[in-house]
């Protein structure tokens, strides 16, 4: 297990006993000399890291009971485990009333005390989860309950707190499953509008003949099938929290009624008499650059600037790897839970290790489906590699060295990506076997090898399933068109033909895709790998 440890005793023997223990059980360890030592630190900025404390009841100036009291009265609620040498049932009584979680008895053996943190860490794991939900469904979710240790979501907590003061319409932009949506909870429950409604929209799963009468409502009878009225999503959110999923998805004709809507603070239900007044907070997410979809006329550029008034930019997971312990913790308690396996408490350290060293392309949404498959995988009492399959099949082959940057982030250094994966594939490729004619040894070695590095480098070498060459035979870098080209090519194939799934995969509109089809000569093939 990763979680941290603050290990308070006088004693010096005991205290390196203690955290000898502890480390070789996955966790990591900060000591106290003393109860006053102990809770400043509590009090301080690096007392939110401390996960569980072992705290010896026996001290002089401020003793362990003097400990807990000051802590529960700081509403500091993290886990207590009380130590000494001197049992007895009063003693244990008194201290598990004062505040304390478990009760062991001087010099504790190893097993007793890693029964002891286990249990604290599941209990305190499942209570902040149960904390979460509640907070949720009541509309007080806030930033506090966001499960983060890392400096760059910290900026991303400070900005959404200034915020959430205001009535400012917020864009929320990251790639997919980095939590977008529980940003948006967070800015909610801590406005003046939690507690109040707090309506999503996933804008990018609605077909499109059905947008109009989701968002905006219609009346009864406005059109064939309408037997009912119907209160749109805005109509809906009266009062609270509209939270507008992929919003770039949205069609150019709705996009304009959604700009009147903002405007106007109003809507016109389809076949309503006059307009209804609303009132709600903002707020809309996309996983793409909105800017480039405007410049492809696929966005309007007023809409653009009337959403995009308060930006907030969540970084990926690979990039706040420090969150990941903090992450499965969080996850692996909900899911054994769940599963009826609640001797699945711990995570072994090398399994950390490892899932700390994936780049996690799929982000948060990812990495919560690898613990919950490895939950249901595992058969003892703690996570190990052999539970992550496919975690530590992508890890051995290569895929977690130097992952893409996203285009959204707006730090991303510039990168000659096509030279670099040219620089760092081709001698991996040239090490591979050659299948020559025979007699070409000979030939090389009479007339020279005449062929360029990148023929030498291929010829006869099958390339690795999804790689694409970004040099040509002379060595030179291919052209975006014939790149462009190669990648449709590769998605039509690899997703048989199924147009609607190679759009979004390649991250363009359906009448990009086509149009993109016609330019290359692909549509053809296109209409046969279909009807196939």
């Amino acid at each position: 297990m990763s979680g941290r440890l603050l290990i308070v005793d006088d004693d010096p023997v005991q205290r390196r006993l203690l955290e000898e223990a502890a480390k070789r059980f996955g966790y990591r360890v900060t000591t106290a000399t003393n109860g006053q030592e102990a809770v400043r630190l509590m009090n301080g900025p690096d007392g939110a890291e401390i996960d569980i404390i072992v705290l010896d009841l026996v001290m002089p100036e401020l003793d362990g009971m003097g400990v807990i009291t000051r802590l529960r009265e700081s509403r500091i609620t993290v886990p207590i485990i009380v130590q000494t040498a001197h049992a007895g049932i009063e003693t244990a009584v008194n201290a598990i009333r004062a505040g304390a979680q478990d009760f062991v008895v001087k010099p504790v053996s190893p097993e007793r005390l890693e029964i002891s943190l286990r249990n604290c860490m599941k209990v305190s794991a499942l209570e902040g989860e149960i904390t979460r939900l509640k907070k949720r469904s009541t509309g007080t979710f806030s930033f506090d309950d966001i499960v983060t240790r890392s400096e760059a979501m910290e900026r991303v907590l400070r900005i959404g707190r200034r915020a959430a003061n205001s009535q400012i319409p917020i864009l929320i932009e990251g790639e997919s499953g980095v939590g977008k949506e529980l940003i948006a909870r967070a800015i909610q429950g801590t406005s003046d509008r939690k507690s109040r409604p707090f309506v999503t929209v996933n804008c990018g799963a609605i077909p499109e003949h059905l947008v109009e009468s989701i968002l905006f409502g219609h009346e009864k009878g406005a059109f064939t099938g309408a037997v009912d009225k119907h209160v749109g999503k805005f109509q809906e959110a009266h009062g609270g929290t509209l939270f507008l999923d992929e919003v770039g998805e949205l069609p150019l004709d709705i996009q304009v009624r959604l700009l009147r809507a903002l405007q106007e603070g109003e809507v016109d239900p389809i076949g309503g008499r006059r307009p209804v007044k609303v009132d709600f907070r903002l707020i809309s997410a996309t996983n793409r650059r909105l800017i480039d979809l405007v410049k492809e006329g696929r966005f309007r550029e007023d809409l653009y600037y009337r959403l995009n008034v308060f930006p907030i930019w969540l970084p990926p997971l690979r990039d706040r790897l420090e969150d990941v312990p903090e992450l499965v913790r969080h996850f692996l308690a909900r899911f054994a839970a769940e599963e009826g396996k609640p001797q699945v408490s711990t995570v072994a350290p090398d399994a950390m290790s490892l899932l700390q060293a994936y780049h996690w392309p799929g982000n948060i949404r990812q990495l919560e489906n690898a613990v919950f498959r490895a939950v249901v995988l595992c058969d003892g009492d703690h996570l190990t590699p052999e539970d992550f399959p496919q975690v530590a099949a992508a890890s051995h082959g290569g895929s977690v060295s130097q992952p893409a940057r996203h285009p959204l982030r707006p730090d991303a250094p510039p990168r000659d990506e096509a030279s670099q994966d040219a620089s760092q594939t081709a001698p991996q490729a040239a090490e591979l076997p050659r299948e020559g004619r025979p007699g070409d040894e000979e030939a090389v070695e009479r007339h020279g090898d005449e062929r360029t590095p990148v023929q030498q480098a291929f010829e006869g070498a099958g390339a690795p399933f999804g790689f694409m060459r970004s040099l040509n035979d002379e060595g030179h870098v291919r052209t975006l068109n014939a790149m462009e080209e190669e990648m449709i090519r590769v998605a039509i194939d690899h997703y048989r033909g199924r147009m609607t799934e190679v759009a979004r995969r390649l991250g363009i509109g359906r009448s990009t895709l086509y149009r993109k089809l016609k330019e290359y000569g692909l549509e053809e093939g296109a209409n046969q790998d279909a009807a196939e």
